[in-house]
């Protein structure tokens, strides 16, 4: 029988020199081809089954009055499906008609390798079930009426670390689009699909030595992320109660420092809480929503404040700390947030899928990524075009200026503003592009990125004369007892 030729042939993969992509397609099609042989017509219903070493397969057929109760389910030994194959067979095309085919095939994993799952991040890929295989055959519309539900017995021990992802085979590759753990325990997961094919049940384990290697990190980075908020706080609480001059354009800056202040936040507290946050899906879809509309907000200020300090170095006719209102306030913050949130809602509308992932935030499918990347890389690239710009007038004027050494402290000064906007406008993030394996790299873009609140801090009130002045006041007035009529009595001309 030629069916026992194709089962057997697939039962022998292992010592197979073939392409095993190729060898496990041309299998999937003969058997599924096969099996719909099977399939005969009937004015009720019939159920065919029939088990090998390599393959268990069951086909259920309805005609046009058949009487079923409830959705039909076909079992295997190591799986299970429930599919509305009466509501299928209720389309008009089909004439009430309509057949399903389900196989479990035993030995595929050899072939269809858990490594053929393509993550981004770096992970150890395990088979968790049995690859199976649903399809419709002689079904003229084979559109579902509702999810397909299947039930995967795990074939090796789940690891309560890891991450289990149902997945099907798209010619060359494990995704996951279409499918979906509704539950799962030790002994089982049950996957609903929107869709038919050649389904598997993948787990994802972080390796033992990229654990030991993340570890130093993560710390590192949780460190340097809570010195960032604490910096940025004082900066925003500076900015709010410092009187400041109609001439002194804060927005940008009291803006930025809330973005980043929210992003960072945000960002903290989903990572210490992800095993509690990650299981409710929609939990996790709406945190990583909210995180895309921060972080952009966060290079959209940064963008703002790179704009607002061009104009206003390319209108001085030499270097002052002296900072103008160039535009207004309710208009920039249209721009600073409106923009942002336009992105994330076209996004969320076209791919509502497309957040939540393992870390709770932007999948990286079907390049979703990108509604991200898209704006950042171009806000990088006009930010370090305006940094390169300030720094060459700067350079200019200081070579123009006959400086003596009661001014050589105030240059220095000034560079060092200067050179902080590399940080405050967000160029450092380009570093990210370039980290691959380099430790010294990626500790340098978490040092710098985290730390722009700090930088803003430094630059517009521990470097500022009049903000030191006054907080020295304020210290004095409590140190003393006294109250002061507000944190700076007098208001602030420079920057």
């Amino acid at each position: 029988m030629d069916m026992d030729k194709v089962f057997s042939t697939s039962e022998k993969i292992n010592t197979s020199s073939v392409d095993p992509k190729k060898l496990a397609s041309d299998v999937l099609k003969v058997s599924e081809k096969l099996v719909s042989t099977l399939v005969k017509p009937t004015n009720t219903y019939d159920n065919v089954s029939f088990t090998r070493a390599a393959v268990e397969a069951q086909v259920f057929v309805v005609g046009p009055q058949a009487n079923l109760d409830k959705i039909p389910q076909l079992n295997t030994s190591n799986a299970s499906i429930d599919i509305d194959l009466i509501g299928i067979a209720r389309n008009k095309l089909n004439s009430g008609l309509a057949a399903v085919a389900f196989m479990s095939y035993n030995t595929m994993v050899d072939l269809l390798k858990p490594d053929f799952f393509n993550t981004s991040d770096n992970t150890v890929k395990t088979m968790m079930s049995t690859v199976i295989s649903a399809t419709l055959p002689k079904t003229i519309n084979t559109t579902l009426t509702k999810p397909v539900n299947f039930t995967l017995k795990h074939i090796k021990e789940i690891n309560d670390s890891g991450n289990l992802s149902c997945v099907y085979w798209n010619i060359s590759e494990w995704i996951v689009d279409g499918c979906s753990v509704v539950k799962t325990n030790s002994n089982f997961t049950v996957c609903s699909c929107l869709h038919l094919s050649t389904f598997a049940l993948i787990m994802q384990t972080s390796s033992r030595s990229s654990e030991v290697k993340s570890q130093p990190m993560d710390s590192m980075n949780v460190v340097f992320v809570i010195v960032g908020l604490v910096f940025t706080s004082l900066a925003l609480l500076t900015f709010a109660f410092c009187r400041w001059k109609p001439g002194v354009n804060n927005v940008a800056r009291i803006n930025l420092c809330i973005s980043l202040l929210s992003a960072h936040l945000l960002f903290l507290l989903t990572q210490r809480f992800l095993t509690f946050i990650k299981p409710h899906k929609e939990l996790c879809a709406v945190i990583s929503g909210a995180l895309h509309f921060f972080f952009l907000s966060c290079f959209m200020w940064m963008f703002i404040e790179a704009v607002l300090l061009f104009i206003c170095v390319k209108n001085l006719p030499q270097i002052s700390s002296r900072q103008r209102a160039i535009l207004h306030k309710g208009f920039l913050i249209v721009i600073g947030y409106a923009i942002d949130f336009v992105i994330v809602g076209v996004s969320a509308g076209l791919v509502p899928e497309g957040y939540g992932s393992e870390k709770c935030w932007i999948k990286q499918e079907k390049g979703f990524i990108w509604s991200f990347l898209g704006p950042v890389c171009f806000i990088l690239a006009i930010n370090t075009i305006i940094f390169i710009s300030i720094f060459i007038s700067l350079s200019l004027t200081l070579k123009n200026l006959n400086l003596d050494v009661s001014h050589m402290r105030q240059t220095k000064i000034t560079v060092f503003k200067t050179l902080a906007q590399f940080v405050i406008f967000g160029c450092p993030w380009t570093l990210g592009l370039f980290i691959n394996n380099s430790k010294m790299i990626e500790i340098l873009f978490l040092t710098l990125n985290s730390q722009q609140g700090t930088f803003i801090f430094l630059v517009y009130c521990v470097l500022n004369n009049e903000v030191r002045e006054q907080y020295v006041k304020w210290m004095r007035a409590v140190f003393l007892g006294l109250k002061p009529k507000t944190l700076l009595d007098t208001p602030i001309q420079k920057n």
